[in-house]
């Protein structure tokens, strides 16, 4: 499934909770906005919507990395050629920023940016007190590093995300925003089911994807 696709019925869901709960315009526009990211959340393992965007900073900073590699070899170069003594400390930093360009990825740089937003987040719930800022800053920098459709598309990612929807819940006093962002993480993963791939729903403990064939 696309990343609109899924937010669409993160946020069918979300409208949903808006009628089933207490009606108010600013419930429901929390319910919509939890349910919709909470639909896109678990693609945070790969490129989805949520981090697509830093693919174009990733890669620029790779080309940055590549092309200040070459300068500072450039300019090592000319020194040699001009017998101008320099420090092996400037060749060192010189090969390990060209190497860097040539080896990092896309995907490594931008797992990296992911896991700095999780680890600001992190720091965020720890000097406000908010522990499910916390536990959703750790889900933010753990996750990238998973395989795609590993463990954030099994049925034990669910209630890890409903303990941060639960920690919000208590503290915007707010009913039901538990249930709507595990709702909301469950049509993420429902809807993959539906298509060819599928879904690991019991990884690890079982590594069989599951599919349903409309």
């Amino acid at each position: 499934m696309t990343g609109k696709t899924h937010l669409a019925i993160g946020a069918a869901v979300g409208a949903a909770a808006s009628v089933f709960y207490p009606f108010t315009l600013e419930n429901a526009a929390l319910y919509i906005a939890i349910a919709a990211f909470s639909a896109l959340s678990a693609d945070l393992d790969g490129t989805s919507m949520l981090n697509s965007k830093l693919n174009k900073l990733s890669k620029l900073i790779r080309e940055l990395t590549l092309y200040s590699g070459i300068l500072l070899a450039g300019a090592i170069i000319y020194y040699f050629f001009s017998e101008q003594s320099l420090s092996p400390a400037y060749i060192g930093v010189a090969a390990a920023v060209f190497l860097l360009g040539l080896v990092a990825k896309q995907g490594f740089i931008r797992n990296t940016l992911v896991s700095v937003v999780g680890c600001v987040l992190m720091y965020a719930g720890y000097s406000y007190q908010m522990n499910w800022l916390i536990g959703f800053g750790l889900f933010v920098a753990w996750v990238p590093w998973l395989k795609h459709r590993g463990m954030t598309h099994t049925i034990w990612a669910i209630p890890i995300w409903g303990a941060i929807g639960w920690g919000l819940e208590k503290q915007l006093q707010v009913e039901g925003i538990a249930i709507v962002s595990m709702l909301g993480y469950l049509s993420h993963l429902i809807a993959d089911t539906l298509t060819p791939s599928g879904v690991k729903w019991l990884y690890p403990l079982v590594k069989k994807s599951f599919k349903l064939h409309l």
